[in-house]
């Protein structure tokens, strides 16, 4: 069958085809940075055209990391990269945002899974039948793909955030609350791309401002 990509806006959605029997793997990268979209991807893997080395993507080198996001990316019969918005996640939380970034992965799929495996013990609101998989991500293959576009996508977007915003460092430390990123965020203030619901954000702002943010 014929491969399919999808990059997904907020509130886009790809026409689906059923087929019956084919299952998604779901992943989710970046809950837990102080700045940036989380971001989703959902993968229907093709059975007879298996991807040797598949693993939970934070056990992979990045090398080996952007090797298989090109080789999924190649020879998945559908997947779907999916986000949530900086606004989405400080308006609804983090969860609640991971889960509508997983339910836009999904029903951005171009092929129509019978069933959706999602990585972890929560499931997102989805039309199709779902079961939330524990350490998913080391356990089947469709979820270990799944982790990796959205680590790779979620880490090419941080190059992207270094380009705007140098003085941060996001390309070392990808958002996430390192000793560097929290001196940054006191020396500088918080960029439009931090998530201002997120303590270590809000008592920058706060230090910096004497008001909350």
């Amino acid at each position: 069958m014929q491969s399919h990509d999808c990059w997904m806006e907020p509130e886009q959605m790809a026409l689906c085809f059923d087929v019956p029997g084919l299952m998604a793997g779901v992943d989710e990268a970046g809950r837990g940075p102080l700045a940036g979209p989380v971001v989703a991807a959902a993968v229907i893997l093709d059975d007879d055209d298996p991807i040797e080395g598949l693993a939970d993507s934070k056990a992979l080198t990045a090398r080996r990391r952007e090797l298989l996001f090109d080789q999924v990316r190649a020879r998945a019969l559908s997947f779907c990269i999916a986000e949530a918005s900086v606004e989405e996640i400080d308006r609804l939380n983090i969860l609640h945002a991971t889960m509508l970034a997983m339910k836009r992965a999904v029903e951005g799929l171009r092929l129509k899974p019978a069933k959706a495996l999602v990585d972890g013990n929560r499931l997102p609101p989805l039309r199709i039948p779902a079961e939330a998989i524990v350490r998913g991500d080391a356990l089947v293959p469709a979820i270990s793909a799944a982790s990796i576009l959205a680590k790779v996508h979620r880490d090419q977007l941080c190059q992207q955030l270094h380009a705007t915003y140098p003085h941060y460092g996001f390309d070392v430390h990808k958002g996430y609350p390192t000793p560097a990123h929290l001196a940054a965020l006191r020396e500088h203030g918080a960029s439009e791309a931090h998530r201002r619901s997120f303590r270590p954000v809000r008592e920058a702002l706060l230090a910096r401002t004497g008001a909350p943010a």
